[in-house]
């Protein structure tokens, strides 16, 4: 059990996926918010890792940065992310595994674009892309260009619009299992991370669901400290994690400064758990 209280956001992304600062950028910005351990958790690439490091160990008061990635997987039609913490980048099949990921977001982008061109929306695909700079093209890409250009408020009002299931500019998913996504985590030394649970808007009996096959598909830890939630959800997801033996994470997710998602913000951890950072696996690394 937790003996002592560390500042730890074990969820966040730079622009090497769908993020809006640098790796540079979002270690400095930690480090002001006085996060003691960061993960970097880009989607299905860790192009950003080697930037941060560099940076933050020339910091005279650096933080504990981990090496993380996350990983678009299928279940039951629904997208469902994996974060991988504590991994060797180096390690091949998790370089082949995230080569091939970014090969099938690249396609999925372009019918994204492609979708949204019938419904009338010109030049998505080359705005999204503007955005993503030489990452790979996600949803969060269309959804800022659609809100710059006026199609919604705000990129979450773009995802209810437009990007949601059953929506004009929703592509279903074309990714691996959960299954598969763990092996190649626990291949790379890694633990395996059910992302922001209560995030996908399931049903109590599908929540409940997810959590138990993802730990029968060899899933370690689930996040259940997030930076936007309710008392009674973290309970919830504390209580799914217990009975499945699941480790505890946190994290913010975050993306951008904002007023409401901050790094480290609301992250406090309750009694009771086991967090990643506590297991014999973290240690081992």
């Amino acid at each position: 059990m937790t003996t002592q209280s560390i500042l730890a956001d074990l969820h966040s992304h730079t622009t090497a996926s769908d993020g809006v600062l640098s790796p540079s950028q979002l270690v400095e910005r930690a480090l002001e918010k006085g996060v003691e351990m960061l993960a970097i958790t880009d989607h299905d690439t860790v192009a950003g890792l080697a930037e941060a490091h560099q940076f933050n160990q020339a910091q005279p008061n650096s933080l504990k940065l981990i090496n993380g990635v996350e990983i678009s997987t299928r279940w039951h039609n629904f997208d469902i992310h994996i974060v991988g913490l504590n991994l060797d980048i180096d390690n091949s099949e998790l370089q082949q595994f995230l080569t091939k990921q970014v090969s099938l977001r690249d396609e999925r982008a372009k019918e994204i674009g492609e979708r949204l061109a019938k419904a009338g929306i010109e030049g998505a695909y080359e705005g999204a892309k503007k955005f993503a700079d030489g990452a790979a093209i996600s949803r969060g890409h269309y959804a800022r260009w659609l809100a710059e250009n006026g199609y919604a408020k705000d990129t979450a009002s773009v995802f209810k619009r437009y990007l949601a299931r059953g929506k004009t500019g929703y592509v279903p998913n074309n990714w691996q299992d959960m299954a598969n996504a763990c092996e190649i985590i626990h291949q790379a030394g890694g633990i395996a991370v059910l992302a922001h649970p209560s995030g996908y808007k399931l049903s109590a009996k599908w929540l409940k669901k997810l959590v138990k096959e993802f730990a029968q598909a060899g899933g370690d830890a689930m996040e259940v400290v997030l930076g936007q939630q309710t008392i009674d959800d973290r309970n919830l997801l504390i209580s799914l994690s217990l009975q499945h033996n699941l480790l505890g994470s946190v994290g913010s997710d975050f993306h951008f400064p904002s007023n409401w998602i901050e790094l480290g913000k609301n992250l406090f951890q309750p009694p009771g758990v086991t967090w990643v950072w506590e297991s014999e696996s973290w240690m081992e690394r």
